[in-house]
Formats: C-alpha cells, sequence, structure tokens
C-alpha cells in the first residue's frame, strides 16, 4: 500500500508561487539599489540598519547573527568587509572576551543615510503602492505570524545561540 506524499492545495500552492516571485522581485531591485547607491550587498546594509537601531550602536556578533539570520562565519566576513571600510569596528566584548561587538561608526551612519532615501523608494513603489493601508495590515499579521513560526524552529544558523548561563 502505497501513502500519497504531502500536497500543496491550489490556493496554497498560488499563495506561495505569489510570495516566491515577490520576494525574488523586490529582492533584486533592493540589492541593485544598495549596490549602486552604497556599494553594499544586501546583508551588509542588515547589519548597518540593525546596528543603526541598536542602543549605542553596538550589538555582539552573535546576536547580530541571528537577527540578520545569517551564519556566524558568514557574518564574521561580513563585518570584516564592513570594518576595512571604515563602517564599523570590532571590538572585544567588556563582559565576555570570548565575545566580539560590533559598533556602527559615523561613516557608517553616512552610508545608512545615503540608502536609505533610495531604498525606502524601491520598496514603497515596488510593495507598497499596488496595496491599500488594509492590505499592508493583513500582510504585516501575516507575515510576522510566519517569521514567528520560523523563527520557534530555525535553522541552526538562525538559532539564537544559548548562553552558558542558560
Amino acid at each position: 500500500m502505497s501513502t500519497r506524499p504531502p500536497q500543496l492545495s491550489p490556493l496554497e500552492l498560488s499563495a506561495y508561487f505569489a510570495f516566491t516571485e515577490v520576494s525574488s522581485l523586490l529582492r533584486h531591485e533592493v540589492e541593485k539599489q544598495l549596490r549602486d547607491v552604497g556599494k553594499l550587498s544586501y546583508v551588509q546594509f542588515h547589519v548597518l540598519a540593525r546596528l543603526g537601531d541598536a542602543p549605542g550602536g553596538s550589538q555582539r556578533m552573535t546576536d547580530l547573527a541571528d537577527g540578520v539570520v545569517y551564519s556566524r562565519s558568514g557574518l564574521t566576513y561580513q563585518a570584516q568587509t564592513l570594518e576595512e571600510r571604515g563602517l564599523v569596528t570590532r571590538a572585544p566584548s567588556p563582559e565576555d572576551e570570548r565575545s566580539t561587538i560590533v559598533t556602527i561608526t559615523d561613516a557608517g551612519r553616512a552610508v545608512l543615510a545615503d540608502v536609505f532615501p533610495g531604498h525606502i523608494g524601491v520598496v514603497r513603489s515596488m510593495l507598497f503602492d499596488s496595496l491599500d493601508a488594509t492590505d499592508v495590515e493583513v500582510l504585516e499579521r501575516v507575515m510576522t505570524r510566519v517569521s514567528g513560526h520560523l523563527r520557534s524552529n530555525p535553522p541552526r544558523s538562525a538559532a539564537p545561540r544559548r548562553r552558558k548561563s542558560d
């Protein structure tokens, strides 16, 4: 007796394909704008944006990797690249020398200031201009729920690291 593999309904399949298409098209244009204006990769932009919003402009490297959903080794390379450009600094944590603290510099904030207007323009024109306020509320609610679901059982590269005191 054979068991039937799991399937998606036609509605689920349509939603999935629409989501992946929108995600790919939007990301392509966002990446182009970030490269053209700030010479930044998508991940580098997210690192700078998270640091720009963090208290004191600093975060532990592992927390930053968890937040941008990027491997710790990959983030080390991205942080090194940003540091070479003078956009961030890295230093041992004063609380735990095994941890590295990444801090955005004034030059990093200036790059963010340069890229944000165009970034917002791309996101608005490609995503939000086609939606009304109710659509945006639904999109935010649905994506927040899905994000929470995915983060409840993330891949190792996206999982928060357990601290020894846990």
